[in-house]
């Protein structure tokens, strides 16, 4: 049987357990008073301990552990769940998401936090799929830079600032930015040549646009001045 992946409106597991430690820590166990499963996700089971919510997880697991023939558990026994349940259902969750597209390790981390898993929990995970290869910082930041040059040329400054914004390590985007030979002032002139050939170049309006369309892809002024020069050569 496949894995059973949360839903991403789930509540997870560390919140719900130190509650259940701050109420029951002293007895060392505690008395599930009913399992339930959930309306949007039959799925996933939510554990009811005192008549309250304590904690959800995955039905295949809650069948596994025979919970539904028990009406106790041990912190020992709630702390594995947290611990390896819980990140392992993180993970899976991570491997779907990134089956879909291309994501940066700040990217899955912050996902699965919106998903409800906890910041300890998310990171477990997030470095298991580093370790197993699925999240590459410097892979990404190295296919992004290839294909920005190739479908949408920016500065520099701009392909810094964009690949910043997804999490990535300043060290590691000028690292790879270095692999790669850009001749801003070129590329801003392709660029512009390519959007603004057929107008004309010294009409005031065109001039704004211009500089309007290279400063927003991140070129200095000095570039933009000698873009607009050699055009109107």
């Amino acid at each position: 049987m496949p894995p059973i992946l949360p839903s991403e409106n789930i509540m997870f597991f560390l919140n719900s357990w130190y509650n259940v430690r701050k109420k029951y820590g002293e007895c060392g166990q505690v008395i599930i008073t009913s399992a339930v499963k959930q309306k949007n996700n039959p799925d996933m089971i939510s554990i009811y301990i005192d008549n309250k919510y304590a904690f959800s997880m995955p039905k295949e697991e809650y069948l596994k552990l025979n919970l539904y023939e028990r009406n106790e558990l041990t912190e020992e026994e709630i702390k594995k769940i947290r611990e390896e349940i819980n990140i392992t259902a993180a993970k899976h969750n991570g491997i779907r998401m990134l089956y879909s597209k291309d994501r940066t390790e700040f990217e899955v981390r912050q996902k699965l936090i919106r998903q409800g898993f906890d910041e300890d929990t998310a990171e477990g995970a997030v470095m298991q799929l580093k370790s197993m290869g699925y999240i590459n910082d410097r892979l990404y930041a190295h296919k992004y830079i290839s294909d920005r040059l190739k479908l949408k040329p920016k500065s520099k400054k701009a392909l810094m600032y964009e690949l910043q914004k997804k999490g990535i390590n300043k060290e590691i985007i000028t690292e790879v930015l270095d692999e790669f030979e850009i001749d801003e002032s070129l590329v801003a002139y392709r660029i512009t040549k390519k959007r603004f050939s057929k107008y004309d170049i010294s009409d005031p309006l065109i001039h704004r646009r211009i500089v309007s369309f290279l400063t927003h892809r991140g070129f200095s002024y000095e570039i933009i001045n000698n873009v607009i020069k050699q055009l109107m050569q």
